[in-house]
């Protein structure tokens, strides 16, 4: 795999004020078949029960921890489980990924050497 190259799925989630929620996902199939079947365990689901925020920067700002008072007012719960299966249930589902890095791999090597 080329450097710095990766895919990432994310499962977005509107708040009902301004705040948005965001919750990382393994695989898309895992993810569509715990919505369809419960029995498939969360923990093959998501990659950390986890939940994030941007504060109101929809799903692209910069990504922070959400707090148990903003998971209560929006969930009504403190419970990070609690919230993440929420989170599934409601919100949708976004997929991107990050391009390969270009340039010279190592500098010390070759031809940029200050002689």
């Amino acid at each position: 795999m080329p450097r710095g190259e990766a895919n990432h799925i994310k499962v977005h989630y509107r708040g009902h004020g301004d705040e948005d929620f965001l919750v990382f996902v393994d695989n898309v199939e895992d993810y569509h078949k715990w919505l369809h079947d419960r029995s498939v365990p969360l923990s093959h689901v998501v990659s950390s029960f986890k939940v994030f925020t941007t504060h109101k920067h929809s799903a692209q700002g910069l990504l922070e921890g959400a707090s148990k008072a903003m998971l209560e007012n929006e969930f009504g719960t403190a419970r990070e489980d609690d919230a993440v299966q929420k989170i599934l249930e409601r919100g949708t589902i976004q997929e991107f990924g990050m391009a390969e890095r270009q340039g010279r791999k190592n500098d010390s090597n070759g031809p940029y050497i200050s002689r």
